[in-house]
């Protein structure tokens, strides 16, 4: 059975060219599209005795206008909608469990700004089991550029995450386009101090490029061979990490991004680097669990 691409719905802008944005993807991988709006209707919220009808009926109007557009633009694609009455991250979280890849929006406040995250944003993208993909509210999410590459962050090259590079192999391999793979190395400082000048002599030459090279291309071997039809760059950079991530998306339509699974841990944490990245990035992200 196929596991589909599930977008969240709010009636906003943003969750209708996330809904447009996981359309396309899900056409890319011949995967079903599944739109979900959820609400929770408590007694006594609202005085009218109607109004459990009004929201129903304004539920119901989002998904089927959505799901009419979607229809519309991607005539071959199967989309089913549904609406849930319970909260959106229990929704979102249930669905997520069979989903290939679940799909939000998330409003910008500019270029420098990026992503900004709700509550309930945060608290999916901490616990879904499966990639998270948030799409901002712009034109690079709208519409990717012919060209335009997958970048995909690895950060420990010893234990590179299977599922990560699978999703970002997946989809490159689904668009066509090259998959850039980003490390970045980072310098002792306790010792050396941090400047690029203060390093050991030989830290920075050719014999720390190529020992990482060779990390890098093992972490890689085995998904060039799964999918040998991927053009693969490779990106090794001394700097912050996220800075280093976001300045190899100049060219990028989708950045791929891991985030270490907590089953036990309650909360929103979603590591440092993944939430600079989702702060600052232009392009959609998607985050990816692993253990």
């Amino acid at each position: 059975m196929l596991r589909p691409v599930v977008v969240g719905l709010d009636g906003s802008p943003e969750s209708f060219t996330a809904a447009n944005w996981a359309a396309h993807e899900a056409q890319r991988r011949q995967l079903p599209l599944n739109l979900v709006h959820a609400w929770l209707w408590r007694t006594g919220e609202l005085p009218a005795p109607d109004s459990e009808d009004t929201v129903r009926h304004w539920a119901q109007r989002i998904l089927r206008d959505a799901e009419k557009e979607l229809s519309g633009r991607y005539p071959d694609l199967p989309v089913t909608a549904e609406h849930v009455s319970t909260t959106a991250v229990t929704a979102l979280l249930e669905r997520a469990e069979g989903a290939e890849m679940l799909v939000l929006g998330s409003r910008g406040l500019s270029a420098l700004t990026g992503f900004l995250l709700g509550s309930v944003g945060q608290r999916v993208l901490a616990r879904a089991t499966c990639p998270v993909v948030m799409v901002r509210a712009n034109e690079r999410s709208a519409a990717e550029r012919p060209g335009d590459e997958v970048v995909v962050a690895l950060q420990n090259l010893k234990e590179a995450p299977a599922p990560l590079l699978d999703f970002a192999f997946a989809a490159a391999s689904a668009r066509g386009a090259t998959l850039r793979a980003v490390h970045v190395c980072k310098l002792p400082s306790s010792d050396y101090g941090y400047g690029l000048g203060a390093a050991p002599v030989g830290y920075l030459n050719g014999d720390l490029e190529g020992r990482v090279n060779r990390d890098l291309e093992r972490a890689l071997g085995p998904w060039r061979e799964k999918y040998p039809r991927v053009t693969v760059e490779r990106t090794i950079d001394l700097a912050f990490v996220a800075g280093a991530v976001l300045r190899a998306t100049a060219e990028a339509g989708l950045l791929v991004v891991g985030r270490r699974a907590h089953r036990s841990v309650p909360g929103t944490h979603i590591g440092p680097v993944t939430h600079a990245v989702l702060h600052h990035s232009t392009v959609p992200v998607a985050v990816v669990p692993h253990d």
